[in-house]
């Protein structure tokens, strides 16, 4: 039973692809050992009345002072975290963020923003031999859509929005944003600026950096912000980019103006299965190539498939029973599609009736050329929510010994297959190396597409039973995959971000005047280093902290 389904074959599966074993649980500590909280009364004494609420809560500051990466989730079951904030402030408009900006900077206070929590990259934990007291800023009491511009199709929000409800809100005008990250039950817009977010809707509403027109953020030297609300200008080094990235080390975004859009007409889901992920990468190449893509295109490799049928709920009839045998011996007897080798796509289509209509039609014909069969509606839906039951079954996978974790790149075309088969192939080698038994699991999908590259999500995970020390063992493995990405021409990151899980990469991928340069803004906006995450690029005064 997983969110009140029943999944049959689930259990079965994992124990004979992941090597989970029920019996083998792995409880999280009762409790977690909090470090006590470094006081600056004249700070207290100078921000209040600024604020929606100040709080000093252990718990509360304990859930500020971590994301979800394995790591951090591994530390709140079994360990501690040397270091959390000292208090949490939920400021209630920008006029109080720029009180307690000034505050920090006059009174040599640390400020790390939060949104929605959802950070893959350590952006959020707490530099160790950070002295001065840290505020974890909340912005999630500013979530207003403070207006909407009908006619020129513009909204100015808060940066606390959370994705789900934000687009809730939008619709009663008729209106949507179309940013649908995997963690948008959570993730803030502010977040998704911090972090150059993407969406999994981003063939038809764009990245965030296509959703955004202008931002105010709030720095120790004022605020940043371009005056006009014209889409495109060419008013040197655009500021907006400067911001879009920055993981919260040049000062705190407190509201946008973004491009919205009307509601869909039509939204329907499709999927295909391929023999092959061969096939399906050629499939995807030329939907990328026609640039014919629906809102959401994504396709996922054998092991991936494998995974989501086994996440099928329970038949509820006969006639449903049936059909699903009918459906497997079609593609597997008379089609000869090898269960060990075929993969799947799913899409998800928004727009007028005739456009979706005509959209669906170039589709399936791109994938006839390449073998593909129609999946159903209702195996495109299945598919697309797949995404937000991988992280839950990933922490319900703690508690039998099974660690995993998910990341991306983003590579050009050329090198898509190669870097899929290679990166998986060297956790195994990594694993096996560093005495992990059984095989991991290991899963690659193709989850956006652009004329010259694609994004690709790999997944992986292993029983850490046996092992001293796991989380040692998990970083390393997930470091070798990293490398083994940069050597293929991949990025370091797609849209999760740089934080200080992967900071160490950095003079790898960026040359020294490059680094002097993200350096050189930092400083200029925040001399004191009081946005002092340790996020992106190291920064000098650290190391004497």
């Amino acid at each position: 039973m997983f969110s009140g389904q029943t999944m049959p074959a689930l259990r079965k599966w994992m124990e004979d692809n992941a090597g989970l074993n029920v019996d083998d649980k792995t409880p999280p500590q009762p409790s977690m050992e909090i470090p006590a909280a470094i006081r600056n009364e004249a700070f207290e004494a100078a921000v209040k009345g600024h604020y929606k609420r100040m709080s000093f809560d252990d718990d509360e500051r304990a859930f500020h002072g971590h994301g979800h990466t394995c790591q951090e989730i591994w530390e709140l079951r079994y360990g501690k975290f040397p270091r959390v904030p000292d208090m949490v402030l939920y400021p209630g408009s920008h006029e109080d963020v720029e009180v307690i900006v000034k505050a920090a900077h006059e009174l040599d206070v640390v400020i790390i923003p939060y949104g929605g929590g959802t950070s893959v990259t350590q952006a959020l934990l707490c530099p160790e031999n950070e002295k001065r007291t840290i505020v974890s800023l909340d912005m999630k009491q500013m979530a207003a859509i403070k207006w909407i511009n009908h006619r020129s199709m513009m909204a100015c929000i808060e940066a606390g929005a959370v994705g789900v409800d934000l687009e809730r809100r939008l619709g009663q005008y008729g209106f949507c944003l179309g940013h649908q990250p995997d963690s948008s039950e959570f993730s803030t817009l502010g977040g998704w600026i911090a972090t150059r977010a993407s969406g999994m809707k981003k063939s038809e509403y764009g990245n965030i950096e296509d959703i955004v027109i202008k931002i105010r953020m709030v720095t120790p030297s004022g605020t940043v912000e371009r005056k006009c609300n014209a889409w495109r200008q060419s008013t040197g080094p655009d500021i907006n980019n400067m911001i879009i990235g920055s993981e919260g080390m040049l000062g705190v975004v407190t509201e946008a103006v973004v491009r919205v859009r009307s509601l869909p007409e039509v939204r329907r889901y499709g999927s295909l299965v391929f023999p092959d992920f061969e096939s399906g990468v050629a499939f995807m190449h030329e939907v990328a190539m026609k640039r014919c893509a629906p809102a959401c295109i994504r396709l996922v490799d054998n092991m991936q498939f494998q995974f989501g049928q086994a996440l099928k709920p329970a038949v509820k009839s006969w006639k449903h029973a049936i059909s699903d045998k009918i459906k497997k011996w079609y593609v597997t007897k008379h089609k000869g599609f090898d269960v060990e080798k075929m993969c799947a796509a799913t899409m998800v289509y928004e727009g007028s009736h005739d456009r979706v209509t005509e959209q669906e039609k170039e589709i399936n014909a791109i994938a006839q050329k390449y073998g593909g069969l129609s999946g159903g509606e209702e195996n495109g839906m299945r598919g697309f929510m797949l995404t937000f039951a991988i992280a839950l079954l990933r922490d319900l996978g703690v508690d039998y010994c099974f660690m995993a974790e998910s990341f991306e790149t983003s590579v050009p075309w050329d090198s898509v297959l190669e870097l899929c088969h290679a990166v998986k192939e060297k956790i195994r080698q990594a694993a096996r190396a560093r005495g992990v038994t059984g095989t991991p699991f290991v899963s690659s999908r193709i989850s956006q597409t652009y004329d010259t590259s694609a994004c690709v999500y790999v997944y992986f995970g292993f029983i850490w039973k046996g092992l001293e020390n796991p989380i040692q063992v998990f970083s390393e493995i997930e470091d070798e995959a990293r490398k083994e990405i940069l050597r293929l021409g991949g990025s370091l990151s797609h849209h999760h971000g740089v934080g200080k899980l992967r900071r160490h990469f950095m003079p790898e991928i960026i040359t020294p005047p490059g680094l002097a340069m993200l350096r050189g803004l930092k400083k200029s906006v925040d001399p004191k280093n009081i946005f002092a995450n340790g996020n992106l690029v190291q920064v000098e005064d650290e190391k004497d902290k």
